[in-house]
C-alpha cells in the first residue's frame, strides 16, 4: 500500500485577514489609528491674509495653530461698549464704524512683476501707519489709499519680521485720524469685534463677529527665499510665531495688516492670517470664520521699538 502524506489542516482564516504568500498563518487585525497628541490636535494650515491683485492670486504660506480648546477669561474688566439707543445693550456697529473708519487704509505694494494688496491702521496724524511685515516686505513701491479715496506714496519706516509687523509713512499728509489702541489683555472670549480692511481690494469692507479663542499659537513662514510672487515663499527658512486672538469675523486675503476693533472702537488686534481648508493651486483661499490677529499689546511694543 502506498502511504499518502496529508498536511495538517490550517485553521480557518478570519474574515478581516488576507493570507500573506508563503505564510499561511492569519495576520492579526490592523490596529486602529492612534489619536494625535493633544498639542497637535489643533494643527491647521493657514494663509496670510494678503492678496495679489494681479490675476487675483493670493499668496500662500504654511502654518500651524495649536493650543487649548478654550481660554481663561481675563480678570480685567472689559471696555465700555457702544450701545443702541433703545438701551438693549446691543452694540451699535454703524456708530462704531463711523468713529473708526477714517483710521483704516489700504496698502498697495508693487514689485517689477506683481502687485499686492493689504490693509493698515493709522497710528499718527502725520501719516504713520501700522501694517503686517508680509504686506510690505520686498516692495519696490508702496501706495496708501486713505478712507477719503486719496492715494499717496509711502515708504517703510521700520519692520519687525519676528512679529510680522511693520510701520510705514504716508507722504505729504497731515491731520489724519489715528486709531485708539485698547488693552488686548482685557479681551475675553465672546467679546464682539469689528474688522475693517480691503479683502480682494474692496477698500473699507466691514465685518463683525466675536472673539472665538485667545492665546492661539500661530506659526507662519517668515523671511524665506521668495518665489515669483513676493508673497510666495518656499524652502527652509525662519518662521514667525505669536499668540493670536482667534475671531469668527470674516477675514479674507487683503485684510492683512488691518485692525480688529472692540465694541468701544479700540484696536485690540492686527488681522494677519486665516484658516482655509480649500486652497487652489494659485494659493487662493476664502474665509470660513477662523481668523487670527496679533494682539494690540504686542503691536504697541513693536511701535515703540520702531
Amino acid at each position: 500500500m502506498t502511504e499518502t502524506y496529508l498536511p495538517p489542516r490550517q485553521p480557518p482564516v478570519p474574515p478581516w485577514t488576507r493570507p500573506t504568500p508563503g505564510h499561511p498563518s492569519p495576520e492579526p487585525p490592523p490596529e486602529p489609528p492612534r489619536q494625535p497628541s493633544r498639542s497637535r490636535r489643533g494643527a491647521v494650515a493657514l494663509v496670510v491674509a494678503a492678496t495679489l491683485a494681479t490675476g487675483g492670486i493670493g499668496g500662500t504660506v504654511g502654518a500651524l495653530v495649536s493650543g487649548d480648546d478654550g481660554a481663561t477669561p481675563s480678570a480685567t474688566a472689559p471696555a465700555a461698549t457702544t450701545s443702541d439707543p433703545a438701551g438693549s445693550g446691543a452694540v451699535d456697529v454703524s456708530a462704531v464704524v463711523a468713529k473708526v473708519r477714517d483710521s483704516v487704509v489700504q496698502v498697495t505694494m508693487r514689485t517689477a512683476n506683481a502687485e499686492g494688496i493689504g490693509s493698515g491702521v493709522i497710528i499718527g496724524a502725520d501719516g504713520r501707519i501700522l501694517t503686517n511685515n508680509h504686506v510690505v516686505s520686498g516692495a519696490d513701491e508702496l501706495t496708501v489709499t486713505l478712507a477719503d479715496g486719496r492715494a499717496v506714496p509711502a515708504s517703510v519706516v521700520g519692520t519687525d519680521p519676528s512679529s510680522d509687523l511693520a510701520v510705514i509713512q504716508a507722504e505729504g499728509v497731515s491731520g489724519l485720524t489715528p486709531a485708539k489702541f485698547g488693552d488686548s489683555a482685557a479681551v475675553r472670549v465672546g467679546d464682539e469685534v469689528i474688522a475693517i480692511g480691503s479683502p480682494a481690494g474692496l477698500r473699507g469692507t466691514v465685518t463683525t463677529g466675536i472673539v472665538s479663542a485667545l492665546d492661539r499659537d500661530v506659526t507662519v513662514a517668515g523671511e524665506q527665499r521668495r518665489g515669483p510672487s513676493p508673497y510666495l515663499r518656499s524652502g527652509a527658512g525662519s518662521t514667525v510665531t505669536y499668540q493670536a486672538i482667534q475671531t469668527d469675523a470674516s477675514i479674507n486675503q487683503g485684510n492683512s495688516g488691518g485692525p480688529l476693533f472692540n465694541s468701544a472702537g479700540e484696536v485690540i488686534g492686527i488681522n494677519s492670517a486665516i484658516y482655509s481648508p480649500v486652497s487652489g493651486p494659485d494659493g487662493s483661499a476664502g474665509s470660513v470664520g477662523i481668523g487670527f490677529a496679533i494682539p494690540s499689546d504686542n503691536a504697541q511694543q513693536v511701535i515703540d521699538k520702531l
